[in-house]
């Protein structure tokens, strides 16, 4: 993490080209005392940064020395910040390090880069279980681009019924699910996703997206995914499950599993979502030492049948 704050205080000295280590300390969330050994530390690597006493001191750059980093292109400074988002894969150092290195980006890039750090996101957990090549789409980076820079498009789309669309619509954000790429967009019709392996074509416009003050990608993408969801799984069972099944049952289930209380008994309330009945009660049946379904009565039949067929045959 040091060497991160080294050259996010040098990137700091040659926007502000004097600052003070309190300055410092408040940009990079350490001690003063902190930020006085890092700006040592710049000098004793070489660095010509020296420091003025008196009213009006500081630490400068000695004439306004300039390093590569700074030669950063707008679009490499987007690319940097996409993985500072929320739900990126980075670690939370390198995220830290990231969010405190903008502040010392020049200004033009500021805006966009800081875009780009909320403009995706990565929800590793594909629709159902079939396995699907994974494959970046055609039209991704052009849609990416109006999401940063906040400007309509014209989009050319094809449903799942072959029939193709055009539509303009104003692109909030992309999701990355699983192998599957989305784009999240308020449309005429309200909040809509398409997939980008559908997009036939893209013609940004120069007319402002209309981005709700309050819109948040991650929470959106978290609402949108329930709601597909409940679709795919409309039966829901209610069980009681011994608190060490419960780690089980999250690996198995996933986002169809919801957790609620304890019993009396220091058992596990749980809601499990399913496709149908009887798909519902062979897929719990091996668990019955830790897990006991209350409902609905079809399910504990199904399970009772289960039961005697496999006393029937293994007895």
């Amino acid at each position: 993490m040091r060497t991160d704050r080294l050259v996010a205080i040098l990137l700091l000295l040659q926007r502000r080209e004097r600052v003070t280590a309190a300055e410092v300390a408040e940009e990079m969330e350490v001690s003063e005392r902190t930020a006085r050994r890092d700006l040592d530390a710049l000098a004793m690597a070489g660095v010509p940064v020296y420091s003025v006493q008196g009213r009006g001191g500081g630490w400068r750059l000695v004439g306004g020395a300039r390093t590569d980093l700074s030669g950063m292109t707008a679009s490499e400074a987007r690319a940097l910040f996409l993985v500072a988002g929320p739900a990126s894969a980075a670690t939370p150092a390198v995220k830290a390090a990231l969010r405190k290195l903008v502040h010392a980006l020049p200004e033009p890039f500021r805006v966009q880069a800081e875009a780009a750090a909320s403009s995706l996101v990565v929800d590793p957990q594909q629709w159902g279980s079939s396995r699907v090549e994974h494959q970046l789409p055609r039209f991704l980076d052009e849609l990416q681009d109006t999401v940063i820079r906040g400007v309509q498009v014209r989009l050319g789309y094809v449903d799942r019924k072959g029939t193709e669309t055009e539509r303009t619509v104003h692109p909030l954000g992309i999701v990355a699910k699983g192998p599957t790429w989305y784009l999240v967009s308020n449309t005429d019709a309200g909040r809509r996703t398409f997939r980008l392996d559908r997009v036939s074509s893209v013609d940004p416009t120069d007319d402002p997206v209309h981005r709700p003050d309050d819109f948040d990608l991650a929470e959106s993408w978290r609402e949108i995914a329930g709601e597909v969801d409940r679709r795919r799984t409309p039966l829901e069972i209610q069980a009681v499950c011994a608190l060490d099944g419960i780690s089980l049952l999250r690996m198995m289930l996933g986002r169809r599993l919801e957790v609620g209380g304890s019993t009396p008994d220091g058992r596990i309330e749980v809601v499990i979502r399913g496709h149908n009945e009887y798909a519902l009660a062979g897929e719990l049946a091996g668990l019955v030492e830790w897990l006991e379904v209350t409902g609905p009565p079809g399910v504990r039949d199904h399970l009772a049948s289960i039961g005697n067929a496999l006393i029937n045959q293994y007895r």
